[in-house]
């Protein structure tokens, strides 16, 4: 009978490590499939928001169409959204997912690049 009670204990302390594993294995999954996405996403976004100019058809987050007009100095956009109306918005403003869409809806034919 004393066999089994040191057994059973052995077997207790063994399996104590299996939790803290679990654990690490879930952190590690979660990284790389929602942290280390949305980290590349955020990126891309802040290059494609440095890179637009004058002249290019952009649409922002909250669905406004227009064309850049002019590149203020102090990081904003003067956006013609039509003829002679125009408003200020900051770059962080231009969604590159809608502007990518609307490029590939209304030119087809153009590579869209990121």
């Amino acid at each position: 009978m004393t066999m089994n009670v040191i057994m059973l204990q052995g077997a207790a302390a063994g399996g104590g490590l299996g939790f803290p594993l679990m654990m690490l294995a879930m952190v590690v999954v979660m990284y790389f499939f929602m942290i280390r996405p949305q980290a590349k996403k955020a990126k891309e976004q802040k290059k494609f928001a440095e890179s637009i100019v004058a002249g290019e058809q952009i649409v922002t987050t909250a669905g406004i169409h227009g064309k850049i007009a002019k590149d203020n100095e102090d990081g904003t956009l003067k956006l013609e959204v039509s003829n002679n109306n125009f408003i200020t918005l900051d770059r962080s403003a231009v969604s590159m997912d809608m502007t990518m869409a609307h490029r590939k809806k209304t030119n087809p034919t153009a590579v869209a690049t990121k």
